[in-house]
């Protein structure tokens, strides 16, 4: 899953990507409005996190922006001031949620999660499963056949975001931008090297295979042909 973080605050910017990170989510971050607009409009987000207070266009204004542009990412909305005028102010521009500073970081990480399920409608809320395979969302935990599988947050996002596209292809550049927070240079072979580690861990000591190449195009989790 890919988000965009839009704050002008090093501190507060560094302490948000650094957990979502650690999540397995990828971040792009912007240090003012105008640079986060130009973001959300050219790249695709899974959750957009917009500060209200921002440099050069504030978060209410960009938000008005994408909306206007039809752009349907999810947005939270953080900010110092909580009063319900505030929020309710937020809540007009086409914002999903608003979170007042301070914040728990486990808070902003459940709203973001959140809102990926709601966009993403997913009937089941915490779990996704295909077959043997299955994954908790909120507990990140895996599991195969009843057997818990071990996963960094990196083979984890990778997974979540095979699962999500069950039966679909998606290609090494789709992979790139939701899973890594900067693109790739297209010749590298990172991609393949973390497909063939999550192999080794989803499928090697199974019989069935469910991660599948698809030559030339991408890759996809489905039944054995």
């Amino acid at each position: 899953m890919r988000l965009l973080l839009v704050e002008d605050d090093i501190k507060i910017a560094s302490f948000i990507q650094k957990g979502l990170k650690a999540a397995g989510y990828a971040v792009d971050h912007a240090k003012d409005g105008e640079e986060g607009l130009d973001l959300a409009l050219t790249e695709p987000y899974d959750v957009a996190i917009v500060d209200i207070m921002l440099p050069k266009l504030d978060g209410l204004s960009l938000i008005e922006k994408i909306r206007s542009e039809k752009i349907g990412t999810p947005v939270i909305i953080l900010s110092a001031k909580d009063s319900v005028d505030d929020r309710i102010r937020g809540l007009e521009t086409g914002s999903d949620d608003y979170l007042t500073k301070p914040f728990a970081f486990s808070e902003l990480l459940a709203r973001v999660q959140a809102l990926i399920r709601r966009s993403s409608g997913t009937t089941e809320p915490t779990r996704l499963t295909f077959g043997s395979l299955s994954m908790d969302i909120i507990t990140r935990e895996v599991s195969r056949e009843g057997r818990k599988i071990d996963l960094q947050p990196l083979e984890f996002s990778l997974l979540e975001y095979l699962m999500r596209n069950t039966g679909r292809v998606v290609s090494k550049t789709m992979i790139m931008e939701h899973v890594w927070d900067y693109n790739f240079d297209p010749m590298t072979n990172v991609v393949e090297a973390r497909i063939s580690r999550l192999r080794d861990k989803i499928d090697k000591n199974f019989s069935e295979k469910l991660i599948h190449t698809v030559r030339g195009v991408g890759y996809v989790i489905r039944e054995s042909d």
